[in-house]
């Protein structure tokens, strides 16, 4: 028999230990930063500290899984077969969405160009850089661990509530980069934590359908690629996407209730498999 202390209250102590890691991360982006180092060393530095609940459910992984091996459970997250059908609907979800706001911020006469890439090699930087910061550094402690550990005991819905809050809090510290102030980054949080609660509902969806840690991975990146292309308005920008994906959310839970509304996630943390019950 294992000996180890379990953790009472794993998710609690992840989000605490997530927040404790990504601060004086961060804050030595904003100096590296300051003192002027090259572009791609800034990129790098801001990559490590999105890799913070990476590091943190690392950390704490044997006393929440005492005995059991950490590469084994990263591995069954991506063990299911990925299902065509649900990667393809949820991107062309995502590209109407980026369509239709490509659409209303192009109505701006204020904006001179309505791409923030200019040339090839820009686009495909930007593509993996963003890849390898937040959804491949994200995903795996926040959906892969905390949403999942929260669908043994409630049902995806309120999983994907208390899971989106917080995550989109964990951001805070970013939201004080944008140069809004006053009512301004009042509205800017507000609208951010609409879409990103938006957001983790719809990843929920999705990956309920298909028990792959790559669908919110595909997820999560769009989202990221396809805001950070449109030259506009960030709060315009923030603002359309709260409200779609706050729309296709509420679509998903009445098209497809039982895999948002409806039970708890039964997960076998050992093998791998799950069951929506």
């Amino acid at each position: 028999m294992n000996s180890e202390k379990k953790l009472k209250k794993p998710v609690a102590s992840f989000i605490l230990l997530t927040n404790l890691i990504f601060l004086p991360l961060f804050c030595l982006v904003g100096v590296i930063s300051m003192l002027g180092f090259p572009v791609w060393v800034i990129d790098v530095m801001s990559c490590i500290s999105a890799w913070s609940s990476t590091f943190a459910f690392a950390i704490l992984f044997k006393k929440i899984y005492p005995g059991q091996s950490f590469f084994r459970f990263v591995k069954d997250k991506f063990n299911n077969k990925l299902k065509f059908s649900v990667i393809l609907t949820a991107i062309m979800i995502q590209t109407f969405i980026f369509l239709i706001t490509l659409l209303l911020v192009s109505k701006n006469r204020e904006v001179d160009s309505i791409f923030t890439i200019s040339s090839g090699g820009v686009l495909i930087y930007y593509f993996f850089k963003h890849l390898l910061s937040g959804p491949l550094g994200e995903e795996l402690g926040w959906r892969g661990f905390a949403q999942m550990e929260l669908q043994k005991k409630y049902s995806p819905l309120k999983a994907s509530v208390i899971i989106g809050f917080w995550w989109g809090m964990w951001h805070l510290p970013i939201w004080f980069t944008t140069g809004l102030v006053g009512i301004d980054l009042i509205k800017y949080i507000l609208l951010f934590m609409i879409a990103i609660m938006s957001t983790k509902i719809v990843m929920t969806a999705f990956h309920n359908l298909n028990q792959n840690l790559i669908v919110p991975i595909i997820i999560h990146q769009f989202f990221n690629f396809f805001i950070g292309l449109i030259n506009g308005n960030l709060i315009d920008l923030i603002m359309y996407n709260a409200i779609l994906y706050l729309v296709v959310a509420v679509l998903l839970i009445v098209i497809n209730p039982k895999n948002v509304l409806y039970g708890k996630q039964d997960t076998n943390v050992v093998t791998g498999k799950h069951s929506v019950i």
